[in-house]
């Protein structure tokens, strides 16, 4: 399957999410990866350690800037000076691209150390596009935006979460990091067509794919990151790139991290994923 750079970004194949466990191995194995994705927050404000491995790392792999910290839909002032360091990281590293997540995570200038759903309201979707584009203008680049897991919905919602990003992404330019985990995760728990949301959004904006595992409690799915795909995952995956989701995909395990060659195994589903869906 040929699969060509998106909105200028580069095509890297198939990676996995950079772990401090994993250092070692990397650097003295050489693992046939193509990529890694950095959790940049944890690299912000550390001189130490951390950055040395990173650097090294860098200087064999691909790398592209994932975090938690924008809170692209507060209402608070974006945060100049985390962009600073943010776009700082990127270029020390040489970072592909830089992505967060589709959410608010404070107010008032209280950090909630979670992803908070947003209201899928045209109000909300003015505000975020115009925060985007912001944000775009300081980076110099297209920002890429995940489809987080929720778990509460806002009352009064005028759009649905695909129309909305879909809107969002034509507004603003901006890419999408199509996190196949997390459509799985919400369309159980929020009772919507995963494969209807697929058709609505457009996948040619679609930059980058996760998939990770999931956990389930009292009839709930949660986005735990932290055991194999489903199996229900890797088809929806499929789905996706046979619809034109042909992007670079990315496994996360955050919790319970396995060795490595775990990871490259589950690389191997997906890269069979795309074979089929070819």
């Amino acid at each position: 399957m040929s699969l060509a750079p998106r909105l200028g970004l580069p095509q890297l194949g198939f990676g996995v999410g950079l772990r401090s466990v994993h250092y070692e191995h990397i650097l003295s194995e050489h693992p046939k990866v193509d990529w890694f994705e950095v959790l940049s927050d944890n690299y912000l404000h550390t001189r130490g350690r951390p950055l040395v491995f990173l650097e090294r790392i860098a200087e064999r792999y691909p790398l592209a800037l994932h975090g938690v910290g924008l809170s692209i839909g507060s209402t608070d002032p974006l945060d100049r000076a985390y962009l600073g360091e943010l776009k700082a990281l990127r270029d020390r590293v040489q970072a592909r691209w830089v992505s967060d997540h589709l959410c608010w995570t404070g107010v008032s200038g209280r950090f909630g150390h979670d992803l908070y759903p947003l209201p899928f309201t045209e109000e909300a979707l003015r505000h975020v596009a115009q925060r985007v584009r912001q944000v775009q203008d300081f980076l110099g680049a297209p920002l890429v935006l995940e489809n987080p897991s929720t778990y509460l919905e806002f009352h009064g919602a005028t759009l649905g979460e695909a129309e909305f990003i879909a809107a969002l992404l034509a507004e603003s330019g901006a890419g999408l990091l199509l996190d196949v985990n997390n459509l799985y995760v919400n369309a159980h728990n929020h009772g919507f067509d995963a494969h209807r949301y697929l058709r609505q959004l457009p996948l040619e904006r679609v930059v980058q794919l996760h998939v990770a595992g999931h956990s389930r409690a009292a009839g709930y799915l949660a986005d735990t990151h932290g055991s194999p795909v489903a199996s229900d995952v890797w088809q929806l995956l499929e789905e996706a790139v046979r619809l034109g989701a042909r992007a670079p995909l990315l496994l996360e395990w955050d919790a319970d991290i396995p060795a490595f060659g775990e990871l490259e195994r589950e690389l191997g589903l997906a890269k069979a994923c795309f074979a089929r869906a070819a």
